[in-house]
């Protein structure tokens, strides 16, 4: 028979076990953070800043504009890749670096023509990117059609490959659906499994292909149409695909242009529970953008320099080719325009700028 003494020992061990249980099974900091990291607001607000970098021409490259910039934390830097435009109209690379957005305005510009491997040739809209299966970094990037190049050390804009192109021929899909428009503005991302090449064609498509994690980058197959609109501004281009911090949710943007009112451009976005999955409207219409002029502020001192918000990247957790970015903390570093700037499209004088989400959810 159980003492008292006993009765109550076993008491509070039982109580110890039931808490030592409660505590295993209830979510942890690092599980909770991951559950809040997947939960993004059903509208959007931004605040941001003037401009942050701008063109920087010499004797030999009379460039009048920056775009298509993909941004990345790399040895206590940022590093910016982008496309100029000169006053011919030839489109090119540059590169950037700098320790704080604060320097951004005075960094100096690297040229990649100077690059032997890439030298003087049409390049543009970069997307750079640690693949950690090889140690390798890749830049993706539009020569024509879709092309890689490829480095041990992306801060050395003279290292990077000479362009190899991940595919023998347009595929079928394509031709047959892109009319008028263009194979444009390629975007890498992977899973455990596979990787995905997402691309536009400037007609209200946008285009999935797939390869194996062990293929890569080679073996890019089953292409097909995931998004389409029967007004080709809809859906038009510069596509960005993320992983959601450890949620296993995705999230696309795709730019449009504002033909129900201002023509200006601006972003709409998607979810997906996997890469290979459906895509289900989140902020996808002109009153309800991802990014748009009626959702953005500026920097308190700043004026509102620009009302198109086109081409970029969000600022990613890490830099390998899972593209996981902190859904908590959306920074997207995006080519804005004066709204009075006209004229042919390679002479407007684009600037990059960065944009700060100010409703996060979490």
């Amino acid at each position: 028979m159980a003492t008292p003494r006993m009765r109550t020992f076993i008491s509070g061990l039982v109580l110890a076990l039931l808490a030592v249980g409660l505590s295993v099974l209830a979510p942890g900091p690092a599980a909770a953070e991951s559950e809040g990291r997947a939960a993004l607001p059903d509208s959007f607000s931004w605040s941001s800043t003037g401009p942050l970098i701008a063109p920087r021409p010499d004797a030999d490259h009379p460039i009048v504009s920056v775009k298509d910039p993909t941004v990345f934390r790399y040895k206590n830097r940022w590093h910016v890749y982008m496309t100029t435009a000169n006053t011919a109209g030839a489109w090119s690379l540059s590169h950037t670096s700098f320790a704080d957005w604060s320097q951004a305005a005075a960094a100096p510009q690297t040229f990649l023509d100077a690059n032997p491997n890439i030298g003087n040739r049409y390049a543009a809209a970069p997307q750079v990117f640690y693949f950690a299966p090889q140690k390798l970094w890749y830049m993706v990037y539009q020569t024509g059609p879709p092309s890689y190049s490829t480095t041990k050390d992306p801060s050395k804009p003279e290292s990077w490959s000479a362009p190899r192109y991940f595919f023998d021929a347009e595929p079928p899909v394509l031709t047959e659906n892109k009319g008028s428009g263009f194979w444009l503005d390629f975007w890498t991302i992977c899973d455990k499994a596979d990787c995905y090449l997402f691309f536009s064609d400037d007609n209200g498509h946008q285009y999935r292909s797939r390869t194996t994690l062990a293929e890569f980058p080679n073996g890019f197959r089953d292409t097909e149409i995931v998004l389409a609109e029967p007004n080709r501004f809809d859906l038009f281009e510069a596509s960005n695909v993320y992983r959601l911090g450890h949620s296993g949710k995705y999230l696309m943007l795709v730019e449009a242009l504002a033909t129900g009112s201002d023509w200006r451009r601006y972003f709409r976005a998607w979810t997906a529970d996997s890469l290979g999955g459906t895509w289900t409207p989140l902020a996808d219409t002109e009153a309800n953008a991802f990014i748009r002029s009626n959702n953005v502020t500026f920097a308190e001192g700043e004026p509102a320099w620009t009302k198109d918000f086109s081409h970029g990247e969000m600022i990613r957790d890490g830099v390998d080719q899972t593209l996981t970015i902190d859904p908590c903390r959306l920074r997207f570093l995006y080519q804005g325009l004066d709204p009075a700037a006209s004229g042919s499209y390679s002479q407007l004088p684009w600037r990059l700028s960065l944009l700060t989400q100010t409703n996060s959810s979490c």
